[in-house]
């Protein structure tokens, strides 16, 4: 597998066991270089597995990984130089200060000036904490202390693992502005996330595995244009005429009548920028709506692509032995 230019990372036939069951079964990612890549899944589905696969920390039985251009393999540690990692929840010495635990984790990997630690605890917000004992932080204080760790080396590329993980509703926007900044600049950042809203606001690119394997993965405007819906209410004795005119335009698969105690839904398979047309047909067959929505969202997209609701964490996933960090 060579990718060529213009792909941070790329995994091709991924696969990973624990004993009988499946992790990852073939999977197939395609990450551009500087965007913001959201990477979902259902409880269980692969996520954290891979992310120990791209950071080293697991062996894959099968399949290869290619980071920034080159193949990666297990004797390639020195590569992660140019990767920073947040995996899971981080862990620092609570008996340090958070400047204190930066200065340590610096001293194990590429040189770091002292400089460069106070530029990054004023990109998470932490400066005026930076000399509190990290048994004194908050969960969403001791992320932001993982995400500047994971920022130490000025990675070219960014593997976060629910970095949203116990930030306020502040602290999430200031997350997403900081990590659409580092795209800006130049950097790929691969996240995992459970807060779909949030990710449709923050991603440019999403992968969506289910059962180890890739389901979808594109721009977002395009997967939820493409797999858009509209929904329509009509008159309760309209629903069959409406469903006939909506099916003209559509497609007969693409419309269905919704149940419910409300009625006269129906749920058209269809571009919401198109929706006028929908409208027309109606209007043409002397039916007229009370009601049209757009239908779809990353939400709406993920249950439709995984039938499961998005979790925390990887509870499904059996999980090998803790590692000791989450930066080489």
């Amino acid at each position: 597998m060579t990718t060529g230019s213009g792909v941070a990372l790329a995994t091709q036939g991924l696969a990973k066991r624990y004993g009988p069951r499946v992790a990852l079964d073939g999977l197939d990612l395609r990450v551009p270089e500087g965007v913001v890549y959201g990477f979902l899944g259902p409880n269980g589905a692969g996520k954290t597995t891979t992310m120990r696969i791209l950071t080293g920390l697991v062996r894959p039985d099968a399949g290869r990984v290619e980071l920034l251009g080159r193949p990666f393999g297990r004797g390639d540690r020195r590569r992660l130089f140019e990767v920073g990692a947040l995996i899971e929840s981080p862990a620092f010495y609570p008996f340090l200060s958070g400047r204190e635990n930066l200065r340590s984790l610096a001293a194990t990997g590429a040189p770091v000036t002292s400089g460069r630690i106070d530029e990054l605890l004023t990109l998470v917000n932490l400066r005026d904490r930076a000399g509190d004992k990290v048994s004194g932080y908050s969960l969403g204080m001791k992320q932001r202390l993982g995400i500047a760790g994971a920022l130490l080396s000025d990675p070219r590329l960014l593997l976060l693992d629910e970095p949203a993980n116990g930030l306020d509703p502040a602290g999430i926007v200031g997350m997403r502005d900081t990590l659409r900044a580092l795209a800006a600049a130049g950097k790929t950042v691969f996240v995992s996330s459970h807060i779909l809203s949030e990710v449709q606001q923050l991603v440019d690119v999403v992968g969506i595995i289910a059962n180890g394997r890739l389901v979808r993965e594109g721009p977002v405007e395009t997967l939820l244009r493409e797999e858009g819906s509209v929904r329509i209410r009509v008159s309760p004795g309209d629903v069959a005429r409406a469903g006939a005119a909506l099916a003209g335009v559509a497609g007969a698969p693409a419309v269905a009548a919704e149940t419910g105690p409300e009625g006269g839904w129906l749920s058209v398979r269809f571009d919401p920028g198109r929706a006028d047309e929908l409208n027309r047909a109606l209007a043409a067959a002397e039916i007229y709506a009370s009601r049209v929505e757009a239908g779809t969202n990353l939400e709406a997209l993920f249950l439709d692509l995984t039938g499961s609701r998005p979790d925390v964490g990887s509870a499904g996933e059996p999980t090998p032995p803790p590692a000791t960090g989450w930066r080489s």
